[in-house]
């Protein structure tokens, strides 16, 4: 099963604060477990809103919102793919994982989906596309 783990923004990660050097070095050695346990397959922190944009979707219309976004606790401020057994696996990991934050933080676990989570509306055909996608992306990789 593949989870995304999102580490909630904070007022100062929006507002561009970086992380302070043990930070930094306590979250390196994390994601040192994380690989060395094969569970990481992706992790990055993000610029804050302000650098970033929304499209909003009403129909074929489609406009777009600069950031910053006001709603601070439902910003994502990082994020990991992650690779483990079950949710269950995936809140131990994060159980591990150091404060991103000073004081306060939240790390949002959700569970990827995997093809076979489509069912028959996911066409052989929409199955193979995935599969030439995905092997386009593997190859680029390399």
């Amino acid at each position: 099963m593949r989870f995304m783990i999102m580490v909630k923004a904070t007022k100062d990660s929006e507002a561009g604060v970086m992380p302070e050097e043990k930070m930094l070095t306590d979250m390196g050695k994390f994601n040192e477990q994380l690989v060395k346990a094969g569970v990481m397959l992706a992790g990055e922190g993000l610029h804050p809103s302000s650098k970033g944009a929304r499209v909003r979707f009403s129909g074929a219309k489609r406009s777009v919102i600069d950031g910053p976004f006001a709603e601070t606790k439902e910003l994502v401020a990082g994020f990991w793919i992650w690779q483990v057994k079950s949710k269950e696996e995936a809140i131990e990991w994060v159980r591990r994982c150091p404060n991103p934050h000073p004081g306060e933080s939240e790390i949002e676990i959700r569970q990827v989906f995997e093809a076979e989570d489509f069912g028959a509306e996911f066409t052989p055909e929409a199955r193979e596309q995935e599969a030439r996608l995905r092997a386009q992306l593997a190859a680029k990789k390399k």
